[in-house]
């Protein structure tokens, strides 16, 4: 037995080490490299093999099967490599190209020079490209062909997230030629090991709910603990004071009431129809940093530009962050003037523009200080906004719902509050603790309005999340300031959940929601609503998205309670009562650690299945997919304690689930901003 966990031991550990490498490698080498040297080599099957083989010995040895749906649930992930190892050896992927009214019975399959045989054939009949209404961004691209087999034409649409599925042979819609004359279609065919991952899916799916709803399993049996059955106090209230704004200064441009009509007209702005109100913000927000500028609204910034750009210019509300781009512009301060920008009609980025065309901070800055000049000449010079057509223009209730979004900023005071309460809460528990016997009328009227404030902000964000669900008429998960949002919500409605029950998830709950607004305000994530990408426009995608951040929302619960638990540890208190309040924290983790384990299984396996019918294959180890991974088996090892032993002991647990939350935020932030990808939109 001690032989077989070393084996385990060191193959898991070599897996995710090879796994977190072999992302930085493909952000250094690209993705071929990874995949010619890593991914696609006999010794990395070999190596999953080896795990795959150690891991059924360790389960014939402990009798696994004796427990059918814990059995059942590693059988399902022996499923899953067996159909990734079916696809390795027998799948075959390509590329088909058709011109309009031109036909073909095969395709170039990739790695081949030559090309594969069709068992049938396919005619383009015309491709288009299918706009939102009123503007010019894509919502679909199709290609309308005609399959002919055994005699016998059919016409079909292959469009994205909708594919053509023909005697095994699927065809997806990839790209299409300059002049929309034609198609690029992507070809894939894998009968079995498709079928047996998503068996396996399927399996783990079943499983996993089995394990958590056996009577007789370890997740019924923590419910039915004593010692999370106990309830506690919180204490104290906040108060939040705005800061006050700048002194207006007089300029040209029109007065509040007549600004506050124009808000409501209906333009088009980078491909969506919206209220002018929100293209004023979003132009203030991008080129200021922030929503008005010397008491003056957004929209009377922006009609101001419009009618006096010869008065505006001198206004220094230009804002360059980097010092050393200031220094080199000569600007002193962090805001510019437009006509400091340009010396006898000479911009003075144009060298600078051309010279920092790179990926670094530098060349970054620079862009970005060119791209808010010219939307402030195109501003001046009335091509930036565009009215919107009539038979585009939305509704005006959504009108009025978008206005009201950008009014309120509910998610800077959200953030505050939740912020404030949690660490006050957590002072008030940490007192409590320490003061077993206290219990004042100021605590328990102290309680109160904690849990009124947490009820509070949650029904605020569920109202603000819904009416920016109204006005982008889809789920907001299209960028990483919406599933910040939704991972703040989620934290909020679990918080809600427990907070009766468990006397620290009131704090860490509400702290956990401050700090995931505060990390989307900080980073400046752009809150604009826009339209999604065709490929991203799937439901499935947006219960990917939606099951991972819940599971995400669940880890970093466990992540605060082992922060909680370290520090109680450390606290001087009578050994017997630290041992309890430890255990009933380990307890209330791995109460969490089930749901966000199944959800994470079950987001990744989504995003593949997602991934399939958009781009023809399930799996293509891409840095977001395979730090996913990474993050499912390190979560998996808390499971395995009568394995590693050493977790049995609270500290040792709580200590390496604070560790393991690092995959997480490699896994949301790290691949966003370090490794990127095909996910790092998300």
């Amino acid at each position: 037995m001690k032989t077989l966990k070393l084996w385990l031991t060191t193959l898991l550990i070599l897996l995710v080490g090879v796994l977190a490498v072999s992302t930085f490698l493909e952000r250094l080498y690209g993705t071929e490299f990874a995949a010619t040297n890593i991914y696609h080599t006999q010794w990395f099957l070999t190596l999953w093999m080896g795990l795959a083989v150690v891991s059924v010995m360790m389960l014939l040895r402990r009798q696994v099967w004796k427990r059918v749906a814990v059995g059942l649930l590693h059988v399902s992930f022996l499923v899953i490599l067996l159909g990734a190892a079916v696809s390795f050896v027998s799948s075959s992927e390509g590329t088909l190209h058709l011109r309009q009214g031109s036909s073909a019975d095969y395709f170039f399959e990739k790695g081949k020079e030559e090309s594969s045989k069709l068992p049938f054939t396919l005619r383009l009949d015309s491709f288009r490209i299918v706009n939102y209404a009123g503007t010019m961004a894509p919502a679909d691209y199709e290609s309308h062909v005609v399959c002919t087999s055994g005699g016998k034409s059919r016409a079909h649409v292959i469009s994205m997230n909708h594919t053509l599925d023909m005697e095994g042979y699927r065809f997806y819609q990839t790209s299409f030629d300059s002049d929309q004359q034609g198609t690029i279609l992507t070809v894939s065919h894998d009968v079995w090991g498709t079928r047996l991952t998503y068996a396996g899916y399927l399996l783990f799916a079943l499983s996993m709910l089995g394990v958590m709803l056996s009577r007789s399993g370890e997740y019924r049996k923590l419910w039915r603990h004593p010692l999370l059955q106990k309830r506690s106090l919180f204490a104290l209230l906040l108060v939040c004071l705005p800061l006050s704004g700048m002194a207006r200064e007089a300029v040209p441009t029109v007065k509040a009431d007549m600004a506050s009509r124009a808000a409501r007209r209906q333009v088009v702005y980078e491909d969506r129809v919206m209220p002018f109100g929100a293209l004023a913000h979003d132009l203030l927000r991008k080129v200021y940093g922030r929503g008005t500028y010397r008491g003056l609204s957004a929209e009377q910034v922006c009609i101001g530009w419009g009618m006096r750009p010869d008065a505006w210019k001198d206004q220094p509300m230009i804002k360059i962050k980097s010092g050393a781009l200031r220094a080199k512009l000569g600007i002193k301060g962090k805001y510019a003037k437009m006509s400091e920008l340009f010396d006898q009609g000479r911009y003075k980025l144009n060298d600078l523009v051309r010279t920092h065309g790179g990926t670094d901070a530098a060349d970054k800055d620079v862009r970005e200080l060119d791209e808010k000049v010219g939307l402030l000449i195109m501003l001046a010079e009335g091509r930036l906004v565009q009215m919107a057509p009539k038979a585009a223009r939305v509704s005006e209730g959504r009108v009025e719902a978008e206005l009201l979004l950008l009014k309120i900023d509910y998610t800077k005071w959200l953030f505050m509050i939740c912020l404030t309460v949690g660490m006050l809460a957590f002072v008030a528990l940490l007192w409590r603790m320490s003061h077993p016997q206290s219990h004042t009328a100021t605590l328990r009227h102290a309680q109160r309005g904690f849990e009124a404030t947490m009820w509070l902000a949650l029904a605020i964000h569920t109202a603000g999340y819904a009416l920016r669900w109204y006005v982008s008429g889809r789920i907001p998960m299209g960028n990483g300031y919406e599933t910040m949002l939704f991972l703040s919500l989620a934290a909020l409605g679990i918080t809600a959940w427990a907070h009766r029950r468990y006397a620290f998830a009131l704090p860490l709950g509400m702290m956990l929601s401050g700090f995931t607004l505060l990390v989307a305000h900080l980073a400046e994530m752009n809150p604009q609503i826009s339209h999604l990408m065709p490929v991203l426009n799937s439901p499935i995608l947006s219960l990917h998205v939606s099951v991972i951040m819940l599971a995400y929302a669940l880890l970093a619960f466990t992540m605060l309670t082992g922060f909680f638990a370290l520090m109680l540890a450390a606290a001087k208190q009578p050994a017997a009562e630290k041992s309890e309040r430890l255990k009933q924290l380990t307890l209330f983790s791995r109460l969490l650690l089930y749901p966000a384990v199944f959800l994470l299984g079950c987001g990744i396996f989504l995003g593949a299945v997602w991934a399939n019918i958009s781009w023809g294959n399930y799996w293509s180890w891409d840095p977001k997919e395979t730090w996913a991974l990474i993050t499912f088996l390190i979560y998996s090892i808390p499971f395995h304690q009568k394995i590693w032993r050493s977790l049995q002991n609270d500290k040792r647990y709580h200590l390496f689930m604070v560790l393991a939350f690092m995959s997480v935020l490699m896994t949301y932030f790290g691949v966003n901003y370090i490794l990127g990808g095909l996910h790092s939109y998300a």
